[in-house]
């Protein structure tokens, strides 16, 4: 009845403009009346970003070598670098103190309770758990281990003011 005003430009239409489709597109949502399968869920993200395999390997095997050793720093008075080492590796000072000597190519020294490093440029301290610095040596080994937060070889004139604080 209503066909020779030609309302077509005008009418409200689902498909594209232009288009004389009745029905939508295919990449459309469906509209509520029809009843299709929905999609399949997609796999879950677990992380993001995404982390290679061989990256978790690695990463393992650090945290796992990382929980083994007591991994301290050490630093030399003079030296622009600092080193790292894993005191377990070590069964007791003399053991220790040797590394330290081939670490930074010096000599240390014997250790008396009397007089520190006597004839020694240079006189190893570490930081104990409390901030206090002290001597190596000053305590038995099986307290200095877990109380060793850093090692730092200090010259010989500073480190004689640690033992006369003692």
């Amino acid at each position: 009845m209503l066909s020779h005003l030609h309302l077509d430009a005008t009418e409200l239409r689902l498909g594209l403009p232009g288009s004389n489709d009745d029905v939508p597109s295919t990449n459309k949502r469906p509209s509520p009346e029809d009843h299709q399968t929905p999609p399949a869920p997609k796999a879950q993200i677990v992380g993001w970003p995404p982390v290679k395999s061989y990256r978790k390997s690695t990463a393992a095997s650090q945290n796992a070598e990382a929980e083994s050793g007591m991994y301290v720093k050490v630093s030399m008075d003079g030296a622009p670098y600092l080193r790292k080492i894993d005191i377990k590796l070590y069964n007791g000072y003399s053991h220790l103190l040797t590394a330290l000597e081939d670490m930074f190519k010096l000599s240390i020294g014997e250790y008396s309770e009397r007089e520190a490093y006597k004839g020694s440029e240079y006189s190893p301290a570490y930081e104990d758990k409390d901030g206090d610095l002290m001597l190596v040596g000053d305590v038995p080994w099986e307290m200095f281990m877990p109380s060793c937060k850093r090692l730092r070889i200090m010259r010989g004139a500073d480190a004689r003011g640690l033992a006369s604080a003692q």
